[in-house]
């Protein structure tokens, strides 16, 4: 049963910085991609990050590229998304999600797991 549990989430002024954790049960991760997601109120959810677990290899959102950065911890199992120089738009709920394989679509229906999301306020 793959488990995937977020914390660091928050209220945070613009301009302030934030790291998101994504704890993982339940697999062997080294095949998987794990992503980041996020939900704003009245919007679909969107592709925030990509990393894949054996690799290592990441890509980005147009719209976080030079601010968030992905990693994973093979020793503790996690997978860190670090968000600095925050903005109101990155206001949502960050969702973690794993995928066997290498999946290069940002489409969350090609993500087969998903955490229980955890709240990102950016204050201006």
């Amino acid at each position: 049963q793959v488990q995937l549990v977020e914390s660091g989430g928050g209220l945070v002024q613009a301009g302030g910085s934030l790291r998101l954790s994504c704890a993982a049960s339940g697999r062997t991760f080294s095949s998987y991609t794990m992503g980041w997601f996020r939900q704003a109120p009245g919007k679909e959810r969107e592709f925030v990050a990509r990393i894949t677990w054996g690799s290592g290899n990441t890509y980005y959102s147009d719209s976080v590229k030079g601010r968030f950065t992905i990693s994973r911890d093979n020793a503790k199992n996690t997978v860190d998304l670090q968000m600095n120089s925050l903005k109101p738009d990155d206001t949502a709920v960050y969702y973690c999600a794993a995928a066997l394989g290498q999946i290069i679509s940002p489409l969350p229906r090609r993500y087969d797991y998903w955490g229980q999301g955890t709240q990102v306020t950016v204050s201006s």
